[in-house]
């Protein structure tokens, strides 16, 4: 799957500072880099998932579309013996008429 991110998580982990004389404390820099690894971590394992739920899914409805297929193959069938038989019925029919008429 194609990532979207411009960072991974090791490279928020790695990235380094420099300290300037008016220069941000270290302390609440690294908390909040923790903060956004975490995230980064947790919206990569979900979209991990969604990403494994999605080919399930995918794979599910590809079954499904060869039995509708299948099933209307069988329905196609099951007409044409329909109509062959709704023939011979027709077919019965009117010679019966004739026979039992005389």
């Amino acid at each position: 799957m194609e990532k979207r991110f411009k960072l991974t998580v090791q490279e928020v982990l790695d990235k380094q500072f420099n300290i300037d004389f008016k220069g941000y404390s270290s302390h609440e820099v690294d908390e909040f880099l923790d903060l956004v690894i975490s995230d980064y971590q947790e919206y990569d394992e979900m979209i991990e998932g969604l990403g494994k739920r999605l080919q399930e899914y995918e794979q599910a409805n590809m079954a499904l579309k060869a039995k509708i297929v299948e099933l209307e193959g069988k329905n196609g069938n099951i007409e044409e013996q329909t109509q062959g038989n709704l023939d011979i019925l027709k077919r019965l029919t009117r010679l019966e008429n004739e026979v039992f008429r005389k």
